[in-house]
C-alpha cells in the first residue's frame, strides 16, 4: 500500500501528479532502433503522396551534402500515391542526373535507385544480374532494370553505398533515444542487430547515455556467431542478447510476402522466400544448439507455414518461447498451431491500420480472414507481444494501442473498425506492450508491471487510455518517462 511504501523509503521524493495517470514503461516488442537512428541521417520520406513531393524533400537535404555524397532516404510507399505502380529510376534522373540516389521503401523490403547509383554499381552488372532466392530486380518490357530492387536484390546497389561515419551514427542514436523517451518507450526488442551496433549500445551504456532497455536479436552470420557462446549476455542492466532474427519472406506492400496461392491483384506472383527451407532449418538447429530464442520474420501464409513446420520439425518446446515476428497472413488452419507449440505471436497493430486500404486487394476476401488476426490467435491460447516495427511505422506506442482496440485510422475510419472482431480489449492491448512483451523476452520477473522487486520503469500520461473514448486515446500524451527510477524525459 502507499503508506507501507512510504515507510520503507522515508527519504523518497513525494509528488502529487494531480490526476495524471501512471502506467508501466512501454515495451516495443519488435522495432529497429538501428534503422531509426540511421533514418535520422537521411531524408524522411514518410507520408509523401507523390514522386514530386519526394523530390522536394530530397532537394532540401541535398543542400547540405558534399559534391560526391550519396542522397539517401527512407519511407516512400507507392500505395499512398494516386499512381500505385512502383516508381522508376527515370522519375529521379531529371532532378538528380549525376548524384547517386538510394531510397528505402517504408517497410525496408524494396529500394529505389536512380541511374547514377546504378552506374556506380555497374550498369552492365545490374543488367546481367539474375533474380536469386529472395530477390528480384524489376525490369521494363525490354528487360531493362527500372531502378527498383526487391529484398535480397537490394545488395546489388547497397554494397557500393558508402557507410555512415561513427560520429554520425552516434548522433543518430542520440536522436532516436530522445524520440523513444518522448513517447514513453522504456524497452525495445531490436529485430536484427549486428556487432557494430551492439558495440555502440554498450559504449552508450558505459557513458550513461542509453535510456532504454534493449533486448537484441542478433542477425544470422557473423553477429550470431560472435554472441553465440555468450547466449545469456546481460550488459549494464540495459542490454540482453539471447536471440536471433531470421527472415523467411518479404513484405505484403511490395508483394514480396510469400503466399500459398497467387496474389489476388498480381496473378502468377506468389512472392519471395528470402531463405530456402533447407538453410532455414539449419539456422534454426544452430540457434537451438546455442540456446538461443528463434525469432523469425513471416508475413505471407506460405512463410508462416514454413515457420510452423520448421519449428515443429525441430522439436521446439513451449518453455523456449520461440517467436513468430509479424504473424501477418496466416492460413486459418495454422492459427491454432501457435498455441499448441507455445510460439509467441509478435505482432504490430499499426500494420493493420496502415495496410487495411489495400491488403484485401492483395490476398482476397478468403485469406484476409487470417490476416492481422489478433483476437483469433489470443482466443486460441497464443500469447501476443505487441510492437510497432518502427521506423516502418511511427514510434509512438499509443498509436499501436489505439489501433489494437479500434482497428481504425486516426480519422476513425472505417466506422466500427476494420474486421472489428479481431480487435483487442484495452487490458489485452496494454499487456501486449508491457508484461506480455516482457514475457516474450524472458523478462517478466523484472519488467512489464509496477510490482515490488521490478525495475521502476514507468510512464506518466496526461489522460487515461483505459477509459478515454476511442478517438480521444490519440490526444493522450506522455508527460514523463522514467527508467530505473530516473527520469529520462519530461514534457
Amino acid at each position: 500500500s502507499g503508506p507501507d511504501l512510504l515507510a520503507q523509503a522515508p527519504d523518497a521524493e513525494r509528488r502529487d501528479l494531480g490526476g495524471q495517470v501512471v502506467i508501466p514503461g512501454l515495451i516495443d516488442a519488435h522495432a529497429h532502433v538501428r534503422n531509426l537512428a540511421t533514418m535520422r541521417l537521411a531524408a524522411d520520406l514518410t507520408g509523401t503522396q507523390s514522386v514530386a513531393e519526394i523530390i522536394e524533400r530530397l532537394k532540401a537535404l541535398e543542400t547540405g551534402l558534399s559534391e560526391d555524397a550519396w542522397l539517401l532516404g527512407r519511407g516512400w510507399d507507392q500505395n499512398d500515391w494516386s499512381n500505385t505502380e512502383f516508381p522508376t529510376r527515370y522519375d529521379l534522373d531529371t532532378a538528380f542526373p549525376d548524384r547517386p540516389v538510394w531510397l528505402e521503401r517504408i517497410d525496408g523490403h524494396a529500394m529505389w535507385a536512380n541511374s547514377a547509383a546504378i552506374r556506380l554499381a555497374g550498369e552492365q552488372r545490374i543488367q546481367d544480374a539474375e533474380d536469386t532466392l529472395g530477390g528480384k530486380v524489376l525490369r521494363d518490357a525490354n528487360g531493362v532494370p527500372t531502378g527498383v530492387f526487391i529484398d535480397n536484390a537490394e545488395q546489388l546497389i547497397a554494397e557500393v553505398v558508402p557507410p555512415f561515419d561513427e560520429a554520425d551514427l552516434e548522433r543518430g542514436l542520440e536522436e532516436a533515444l530522445r524520440e523513444m523517451a518522448r513517447f514513453g518507450i522504456t524497452g525495445v526488442h531490436e529485430a536484427g542487430a549486428d556487432v557494430p551496433f551492439l558495440d555502440r549500445v554498450k559504449r552508450f551504456i558505459d557513458e550513461d547515455r542509453f535510456t532504454i532497455r534493449l533486448y537484441a536479436m542478433t542477425e544470422p552470420g557473423p553477429s550470431f556467431e560472435a554472441y553465440c557462446n555468450n547466449h545469456l549476455m546481460e550488459y549494464g542492466g540495459k542490454l540482453t542478447v539471447r536471440s536471433v532474427k531470421m527472415y523467411l519472406d518479404g513484405a505484403l506492400g511490395s508483394r514480396g510476402a510469400a503466399l500459398l496461392e497467387d496474389y489476388s491483384d498480381d496473378p502468377g506472383n506468389r512472392g519471395l522466400m528470402r531463405t530456402s527451407p533447407e538453410d532455414y532449418a539449419q539456422l534454426v538447429r544452430e540457434a537451438l544448439a546455442c540456446g538461443y530464442q528463434v525469432n523469425s520474420h513471416a508475413i505471407g501464409d506460405a512463410g508462416n507455414r514454413l515457420l510452423l513446420d520448421t519449428y515443429e520439425a525441430a522439436g521446439i518446446q513451449p518453455d523456449q518461447r520461440h517467436r513468430n515476428e509479424h504473424t501477418q497472413i496466416v492460413a486459418l488452419e495454422d492459427l491454432p498451431r501457435h498455441a499448441e507449440m507455445g510460439i509467441i505471436a509478435s505482432m504490430q497493430p499499426t500494420h493493420a491500420t496502415s495496410d487495411m486500404y489495400w491488403a484485401e486487394d492483395r490476398v482476397g476476401p478468403g485469406r484476409i480472414r487470417g490476416a492481422y488476426a489478433w483476437r483469433s490467435l489470443l482466443d486460441s491460447g497464443a500469447r501476443l507481444a505487441l510492437g510497432s516495427d518502427f521506423p516502418v511505422e511511427q514510434v509512438d506506442p499509443l498509436l499501436g494501442f489505439y489501433a489494437a482496440v479500434t482497428r481504425q485510422d486516426a480519422s476513425s475510419w472505417p466506422e466500427g473498425g476494420w474486421y472489428p472482431g479481431e480487435a483487442l480489449t484495452r487490458q489485452e492491448a496494454l499487456r501486449g506492450f508491457t508484461v506480455d512483451a516482457a514475457y516474450a523476452a524472458f523478462q517478466e520477473e523484472s519488467l512489464g508491471s509496477l510490482s515490488p522487486g521490478k525495475w521502476a520503469d514507468f510512464v506518466v500520461l496526461d489522460g487515461d487510455i483505459m477509459s478515454a473514448p476511442g478517438p480521444d486515446i490519440l490526444d493522450v500524451e506522455v508527460v514523463e518517462t522514467w527508467l530505473g527510477g530516473e527520469r529520462v524525459y519530461s514534457r
